[in-house]
């Protein structure tokens, strides 16, 4: 049955539904995997603990592991995006010391979780299930906590999701050590009425069919166009991080054919709070 319209907190719900083929889906739009890479990269050039020291150099970072948090990890995708981008930042061109990451990538959907568990991992990921609305109780962020918090937060395809947005940036914005980095990596077309145009065309003209080819519903891939429709400008956007208390707010927008339709916006926890 593919009945009714998915709301913001039935998400993870309607995930489940489209679970075993979801990287299908994905798999088929073009610059995806790359978009999450410039996001994971711009995420990890804005940590300065992240930067790799020279050999035979000094370091003055923080001893232990960099904590990363990977939320609303989905099947695994964006968390593939932030152990790259670890492992590029950590030794480009081999000539540096790595800092140790430890990341844990966390969804509400089961079923997201156990397609991404199924793939392949480096021993210092690890896998959640929790809602970013109740991340204050999120067990598995101990060890981040107890070394002062997270150093940067990877949040793909999950604000525009939440029931309550603000509450779930000041969330992120408690659990982020002072001086630690978010970016929010998702669509927004509002206020740009060729891309508001393009995305139309695009989700109704080839994603919503190609959802029903897949998994044989529609309704999570109605629910995306929808959503992305109702989705924050960028401008909004980076207000609703200022009001946090982020500082050094910035977007980075993709380019190529979704230009004007994905972008990247970074902030920082200040360091003296």
């Amino acid at each position: 049955m593919d009945a009714g319209q998915v709301t913001r907190t039935e998400v993870p719900e309607a995930f489940d539904e489209v679970a075993e083929r979801y990287d299908l889906m994905v798999g088929m739009s073009p610059g995806y995997h790359a978009q999450l890479r410039a996001s994971a990269d711009a995420l990890l050039s804005a940590i300065p603990d992240a930067a790799p020291v020279p050999a035979g150099g000094e370091s003055t970072r923080p001893a232990g592991p960099l904590h990363l948090l990977d939320l609303g990890c989905g099947s695994g995708a964006s968390t593939r995006a932030l152990v790259e981008a670890v492992r590029r930042h950590a030794t480009p061109g081999g000539r540096t010391a790595a800092r140790p990451a430890a990341v844990l990538a966390v969804d509400g959907s089961p079923g997201m979780l156990d397609a991404a568990r199924s793939k392949a991992w480096p021993s210092w990921v690890g896998f959640a299930q929790g809602r970013a609305e109740a991340l204050a109780h999120q067990p598995e962020l101990a060890a981040a906590r107890e070394a002062g918090g997270l150093d940067g937060v990877l949040a793909a395809y999950l604000v525009r999701n939440v029931p309550d947005r603000d509450a779930v940036i000041a969330a992120i914005r408690d659990e982020l050590r002072p001086g630690g980095v978010l970016a929010v990596h998702d669509y927004s077309v509002r206020g740009q009425p060729a891309a508001s145009a393009l995305w139309t065309a695009m989700c109704w003209s080839i994603v919503i069919p190609l959802g029903w080819m897949t998994s044989r519903t529609t309704r999570l891939y109605r629910y995306l166009w929808r959503s992305v429709i109702d989705m924050d400008s960028t401008a909004e956007l980076e207000a609703r991080l200022r009001r946090a208390g982020f500082v050094d707010v910035t977007t980075h927008h993709a380019g190529g054919w979704q230009r004007g339709i994905v972008h990247t916006v970074v902030g920082r926890r200040p360091a003296d709070a």
